[in-house]
Formats: C-alpha cells, structure tokens, sequence
C-alpha cells in the first residue's frame, strides 16, 4: 500500500496547470485559423469567394517573381524594366509611412525591415483593364520572400498606387 501526501501549494499548481492546458486547448480548438499552410505570417486572399493561398516565398529569380504576380492574375512583359537595391529608411516619414498603409492593407509590413537593404523588381504589367496608360508591379523581396510592393501607373500625374490584388 502507497500513501501520498500533497501540501496544499502542490494542488494549486497542479490545478493551475491543468487550467492552463484546457484553456490551450479550447483556444487550438475554437479559435478560426486565418493563415493558411505553409505561408505562417500571410493571410490568405479573397478573390471572388473564394480563398487562395498566395505563396510570398522562394523567390530566387524574376521568374519567381513573375510566378508571385501571376498569383493575382498579372501578366507582365518578359524581363524585369529594373532591378535595384533599396534602402528602407530607419525612420518613416509621411510618404514611408503612408506606403506602408497600403502595404499593410494586403498583409505585409514594411516596418519589420526598417533600416535594411531590399531588392525591388519592377515589371511593366500588359494586362490591367480600364487604365489607358502604363502600368507598373513593384515587387520588393528580402532574403528570397516577398516583404511588399505595389501595382501603380507610371504617370506621375494622375496616376494610382494600389495593392497586389485585382480591383
């Protein structure tokens, strides 16, 4: 025959513990998953109704970031227009900061690389309807991932800034 013998401070953390897990474990279970597989800190895209998984990694080369756009629906010409390194400034400033706006509308965030070197891929895109002028992708990629980016005319004047996605 075994006896045991609990102080009281042992039960309250055993009880602890066991509402710890239970609360994990409710929250695992009841809580909506709005990331999709394989890609832990990007939404997934609605397009239409339904849900798409837009892969933002495993960029290489441009023509993964051609593949990237492709993904929304974009046909670009060919070869990149420029690829160029770019500084994101350690501190925004109005613009900076207003970009990032549209950037975190799609689900990215250029603060987390303040500071850093970024390489931007600009592609001249032959497939936007109702626009007349010339229309640019931005694709800025670091360490082989996609951190952000724009669709947006050429026009100085006049012109829009929008998010990857189709309007």
């Amino acid at each position: 025959m075994f006896v045991y013998s609990f102080k009281a401070s042992t039960v309250r953390i055993l009880g602890v513990v066991c509402i710890a897990l239970v609360g994990i474990i409710a929250m695992v279970a009841f809580v909506p998953t709005y990331v999709t597989a394989g890609n832990a800190d990007k939404p997934a895209v609605q397009v239409g109704s339904e849900s798409v998984s837009i892969k933002y990694d495993k960029i290489k080369s441009q023509e993964d970031v051609v593949n990237f756009l492709a993904q929304f629906g974009w046909q670009v010409e060919g070869k990149a227009i420029e690829v160029k390194e770019v500084s994101v400034p350690a501190e925004f400033d109005k613009i900076y900061a207003g970009y990032n706006q549209l950037q975190l509308a799609q689900g990215l965030d250029l603060t987390r690389y303040k500071g850093k070197t970024l390489t931007r891929y600009t592609f001249k895109i032959t497939n936007f309807e109702g626009y007349e002028g010339e229309v640019l992708a931005n694709v800025l990629v670091w360490r082989k991932k996609v951190v952000g980016g724009d669709v947006c005319s050429a026009e100085i004047t006049g012109g829009f800034v929008q998010g990857f996605e189709k309007k």
